[in-house]
């Protein structure tokens, strides 16, 4: 009876191992398949997301290009279906996702590649030394200026790097800008979502450590941008096939001189001059020799010296960028054109107002340009209307005409997208991109999708 009693207990012990130990197995593929049910409907979420953010990015272009295209005005204005359209672009439902989609005329900011250091000075919380230091990263040489550094200063970093000395690709590579933070770049917006949300004005309690009232500081991406305006895109410059003749005048001036892709005025185009003669604001300037400047408003050729009496052909030299400082229409390093302008009907008042230098004198006139383009339906179609009607000062205005426009081509979309759980708000995307709607496709300049916050 004694070995009986003692087979049983030890099959009693035995059957509740046996349990216990397909009770952690049970458990373990629970957790398991419970685990593996949320990383499936999380790749579904964002899957779906994905597609709904291309979805609101393709809605966006088809509206930007139907505005293009039937436009009654030359003028792009707050009031279009790109920027006032919640019907198509606010809680759009998709395939178990819904997406906000916003555009953004990057015209209606300030170039950072070619606004001056007053000009940034004007903008909120921005300090000289940080002007300089912007200034300095996207010259062509690497001496610094008397606030700023170059990349002597970058190498020197836990984590070195060198300053670009070209103008910036992104308007994000601000951050590696000597004493550029995320909190001057982004502000409290950091979600780019352009609204108020609750941990935006809780002070400290949350990021991002925002002030605590109830306006909204988008930040300086707001108000700068490093895309050319309108329609500025372009190639190298290369320069026709050309005869010269001599003449005997003191520069030694050559006629019928053309370069490709040159947009002049009629009457403004200038021949071909010999080493330091300087062309005016909005003129052309054909090829020239070295030592030659050019001004904001003129396009600078590839640079030649054609034998005397000779035709000659030149091209760019392959891999050389163009060691000049983007201005105003001017030819960039990169083989591009620049184009500062600022589009009257749709920039900011605080944009105006660094266009104009800052100051109260700045912020007064922001105003009554604001004023003036509301009464009209469609905004300012003509920039002579502002000294006509006494809105700008005459010198004021033969200051920043050549920083003004009313048209936009060049637009930043971005589409939030939420997946939507029974009622309850899933995982997030966002989705942002930087397009030029004056070639046909639409042509994307810059393109980013990432996690929203």
């Amino acid at each position: 009876m004694s070995a009986k009693g003692n087979k049983k207990g030890l099959v009693l012990v035995t059957v509740l191992w046996v349990v216990v130990v397909l009770m952690v197995i049970v458990a373990v593929l629970g957790r398991k398949s419970r685990l593996d049910m949320k990383i499936c409907l999380a790749r579904m979420e964002g899957l779906r997301c994905k597609w709904a953010c291309r979805a609101g990015i393709e809605k966006a272009i088809a509206v930007l290009n139907e505005d293009k295209a039937e436009s009654e005005v030359p003028t792009d204005s707050l009031i279009d279906l790109w920027n006032d359209n919640d019907e198509d672009f606010s809680e759009i439902e998709l395939q178990g996702c819904r997406f906000t989609v916003q555009v953004i005329d990057e015209a209606s900011k300030l170039n950072i590649n070619t606004a001056t250091r007053e000009q940034l000075l004007g903008l909120p919380y921005m300090l000289e030394e940080i002007a300089d230091a912007i200034i300095d990263w996207r010259d062509s040489d690497d001496v610094p200026s008397a606030g700023g550094v170059e990349s002597g200063y970058y190498e020197g970093l836990e984590f070195g790097y060198m300053a670009r000395n070209r103008p910036f690709r992104t308007i994000r590579e601000l951050l590696l800008v000597k004493d550029v933070t995320e909190e001057l770049l982004y502000g409290e917006d950091t979600n780019l979502n352009r609204q108020l949300d609750y941990n935006e004005m809780d002070g400290d309690a949350s990021p991002p450590f925002d002030d605590g009232d109830t306006d909204l500081d988008e930040g300086w991406i707001a108000y700068l941008t490093c895309y050319p305006s309108d329609n500025a895109q372009t190639q190298t410059t290369q320069t026709q096939t050309t005869q010269t003749q001599p003449t005997q005048t003191q520069n030694n001036q050559t006629q019928n001189n053309q370069t490709q892709n040159n947009q002049t005025q009629p009457g403004q185009t200038q021949d071909n001059q010999t080493q330091n003669n300087q062309t005016q604001p909005g003129q052309t300037q054909p090829t020239q020799t070295q030592g030659s400047r050019t001004q904001p408003g003129q396009t600078q050729p590839t640079q030649s010296q054609p034998a005397q009496g000779q035709t000659t052909q030149t091209q760019p030299t392959q891999g050389q960028a163009t060691q000049t400082q983007p201005t105003q229409g001017q030819t960039t390093q990169d083989g591009g054109q620049v184009s500062a302008r600022v589009n009257i009907n749709t920039a900011p008042d605080i944009v105006l107002i660094a266009l104009l230098g800052g100051g109260n004198e700045a912020e007064q006139t922001a105003q009554a340009i604001i004023a003036y383009r509301e009464s009209f339906d469609y905004g300012i179609e003509n920039l002579s209307e502002l000294v006509d009607e006494g809105v700008v000062a005459k010198n004021t205005f033969d200051q920043i005409e050549q920083y003004l426009t009313t048209r936009s081509d060049v637009f930043t979309i971005r589409c939030f997208a939420t997946a939507d759980r029974n009622g309850l708000n899933g995982a997030r995307l966002l989705t942002e991109a930087v397009v030029d709607r004056s070639s046909s496709p639409c042509k994307i300049l810059y393109w980013y999708q990432g996690a929203s916050n």
